[in-house]
């Protein structure tokens, strides 16, 4: 989001509308001189969901119910970007039609895995989508699977020093498609290939202001991205889907 915002500012500074929860999770900035508003919701799931804790070391998801905090808003959106993924990688319980369903890395229950879990919370989300929105047309990205690039485990100090990308030979990465509704048009905005390239895009040890000033190795950050960076080419390619909706549609 941060950087689409940045592409944005270069031809209008946005209004700052409305900022909300921890860590400013819900904003909206208004554009005035076309009439748009950017809005971000934290939603980690898309369906409803209550976030691992100190008091809970598991998430606990409702796959059968989206999150009311974007989705009491759907009717006012003309594109929905979603991206999610590594949120289903924790630690959780999974209900379904007021049953437990499953559960992934928690004990006394049934494994259901990450593959199973995410295609049902995706199903609830584009049906309910589908089913909400049939007065006007809406164009609905999911970008795909932004992979980490952890040389060793997460919490045992792995790291990614890589200064480079790998080349193309190095990792390959199966392709998705595409569906749709009467007034929803579902595309799939395909980043993973691109994200698994680049192993020299992430802050890695820089996450810490001083990483190196008492000696000592810190945790790194192998998920998330550096600004500016590879998340620039994803916006880029999403600016020219909408650009290209948006010619068609006037047709």
């Amino acid at each position: 989001m941060e950087s689409l915002l940045c592409m944005a500012s270069t031809v209008e500074k946005p209004n700052l509308l409305y900022v909300h929860g921890d860590d400013n999770k819900f904003r909206k900035w208004r554009f005035l001189s076309n009439n748009s508003t950017v809005s971000i919701y934290w939603s980690p799931f898309l369906v409803w969901g209550v976030e691992k804790s100190t008091e809970h070391s598991y998430n606990t998801v409702f796959l059968d119910s989206i999150d009311k905090r974007w989705g009491s808003e759907l009717k006012d959106i003309d594109i929905l970007i979603m991206s999610i993924g590594h949120w289903f990688l924790h630690p959780a319980l999974y209900y379904y039609d007021n049953s437990l369903f499953g559960c992934h890395y928690h004990e006394n229950c049934t494994e259901t895995g990450f593959y199973d879990s995410f295609q049902r919370a995706l199903k609830t989300t584009f049906e309910e989508i589908i089913r909400r929105h049939t007065e006007k047309d809406l164009i609905l990205l999911l970008t795909t699977f932004s992979p980490a690039h952890f040389e060793g485990e997460w919490d045992k100090l792995g790291s990614c020093s890589r200064t480079l990308p790998y080349k193309r030979s190095e990792q390959q990465v199966k392709e998705a498609g595409k569906r749709s509704g009467e007034k929803v048009s579902i595309e799939v905005l395909d980043v993973t290939e691109l994200s698994l390239l680049r192993p020299d895009g992430h802050p890695g040890p820089y996450m810490h202001p001083f990483p190196f000033e008492n000696g000592v190795r810190v945790q790194n950050d192998c998920v998330h991205w550096c600004l500016p960076g590879p998340i620039d080419t994803w916006n880029q390619i999403l600016l020219d889907i909408i650009s290209k909706r948006s010619k068609y549609s006037r047709r």
